[in-house]
């Protein structure tokens, strides 16, 4: 498939054409500059086109260290992976010194380019539609991202840049992919486990743990942009890997900061975002600083995965900082028991995203935690098991009546999901419950998941009768 990368200064509207162009709002788009910082891509459809599409950070002059610096070479290597480049430029805001230099560079580095003027619309845009002549890049296509005008220019534009290179996939009438993104995907329930199938990872944590760091890693290239800065995430940005002929996307987010401390707009398009990466995820590794474990945040970042039904496993990153390993691991055991009893038998691994220490045994557990999420138990045998658990527990009897269990049946997985039926659901209470869930755990091996029961009445067939009698 052919891939075209919009590249432009800051605050020219890129994130915004990208999100028309994908037909879902999966960049954060906001009016301040400098809010895109990772690449992003995503399948695009124009007209009868069809391409990847790649949002990147806003081109700007800083020195190769500083984290703006980072960004511009994030954005380089896009421009020279792209069949493509649409350079764009604000038109109402006419040409900067910016837009000068960075033309000179899509000279210098692009394969092909078209020039896009956005706000092409906007009051006063004709004199910087003008200017865009003087860029040296051939005639400028006007454009408005927001409202959608100028699609048909942008669509011929790119034809006549790439011929029958974007020609050839226009059309195809397939499927959309149950990988696309986070924010509109809709999860289908598997009735059996397949080890082959794709898998969907999102990595999580609070700033600075090292999550971006953590991916680079795994898929080997400074795919994702990091640093000593925290809070350098803010999309959540998703990459393809393969693990063992597997296939694999990996979701990194932004930091996930106490509730209180989010107060900038901006940040919680961020932390929105993150979160539904969560939801989308079939298995979410919480990134712990081994440093500064279990902060009062960490367990609410497990807390949340769980309550969201995903599989959780907890990284232990930076472990190539730790002296006295032997100590440091058996107190972080006893912590992960002790702290996470919502999640019993969660599995834990020490990591480093600087060294790639551990990342087999992490994928690994990621592997075994997946299965078992996606686990089923027979009628039959959970009904013996329910059978040897009352016997050796009765239901508490509440104002002198007993309740009565009749059966229990597991309703889905991803998670285990299970339905008992009762008398009274109302009398059974939490700490029988939880009993019953503990009893799940060990007797079938539902370790380190969230397990989800739910309590019915059974229907009385003589309800009917009784009320036509009445």
């Amino acid at each position: 498939m052919v891939t075209i990368a919009i590249i432009g200064r800051p605050n020219v509207g890129k994130s915004t054409l990208f999100n028309r162009l994908v037909g879902k709002r999966l960049a954060l788009v906001d009016d301040r500059p400098g809010v895109t910082r990772d690449r992003r891509s995503g399948d695009a459809t124009l007209m009868d086109l069809e391409f990847e599409i790649v949002d990147t950070a806003g081109l700007e002059e800083a020195g190769a260290e500083t984290l703006e610096g980072r960004m511009r070479a994030q954005t380089e290597a896009a421009i020279a992976t792209a069949d493509l480049a649409l350079f764009m430029i604000d038109a109402k805001a006419g040409l900067n010194p910016q837009d000068l230099a960075f033309a000179d560079l899509m000279r210098r580095t692009a394969a092909k380019v078209v020039l896009v003027a956005n706000k092409a619309e906007a009051k006063g845009a004709e004199s910087g539609f003008i200017d865009a002549y003087s860029l040296g890049l051939g005639e400028p296509i006007g454009i408005s991202a927001e409202h959608g005008v100028g699609m048909a220019e942008l669509r011929d534009a790119i034809v006549e840049a790439l011929g029958d290179a974007v020609l050839d996939h226009a059309g195809d009438d397939e499927s959309a992919d149950a990988d696309s993104d986070p924010a509109f995907a809709q999860e289908e329930e598997e009735p059996a486990y397949d080890p082959t199938k794709p898998l969907r990872i999102a990595i999580v944590g609070r700033p600075n743990a090292g999550k971006s760091t953590l991916i680079n890693r795994f898929i080997g290239e400074d795919r994702m942009l990091t640093g000593p800065e925290a809070g350098i995430t803010r999309d959540s940005i998703s990459v393809e890997w393969e693990w063992r002929g597997r296939k694999i996307k990996l979701f990194d987010t932004a930091g996930l900061r106490r509730k209180a401390r989010i107060q900038e707009k901006l940040e919680k398009l961020s932390v929105a975002d993150a979160l539904r990466a969560i939801k989308f995820a079939e298995v979410v590794v919480v990134v712990l600083d081994v440093t500064i474990p279990f902060e009062r945040q960490d367990l609410s970042i497990v807390d949340l995965v769980v309550r969201e039904g995903r599989a959780p496993v907890i990284a232990f990153n930076k472990w190539d900082l730790v002296e006295d390993r032997q100590a440091v691991l058996a107190d972080l055991r006893e912590k992960t028991g002790r702290l996470l009893p919502q999640a019993r038998g969660i599995r834990a691994v020490t990591v480093s995203g600087e060294t790639g220490e551990g990342l087999d045994r992490l994928m690994r557990a990621i592997a075994e935690t997946h299965e078992i999420w996606n686990s089923r138990v027979s009628t039959a045998k959970l009904n013996q098991w329910l059978e040897r658990m009352v016997g050796h527990h009765p239901p508490p009897a509440v104002a002198g009546r007993r309740v009565t269990i009749k059966y229990i049946t597991q309703v889905k997985s991803r998670p285990p999901t299970f339905m008992l039926s009762t008398t009274r659901p109302e009398a059974l209470g939490v700490a029988y419950t939880r009993y019953l869930i503990n009893g799940l755990r060990d007797s079938f091996g539902l370790l380190g998941v969230p397990i989800r029961l739910g309590l019915r009445k059974p229907d009385n067939p003589y309800a009917a009768k009784a009320k036509r009698r009445s």
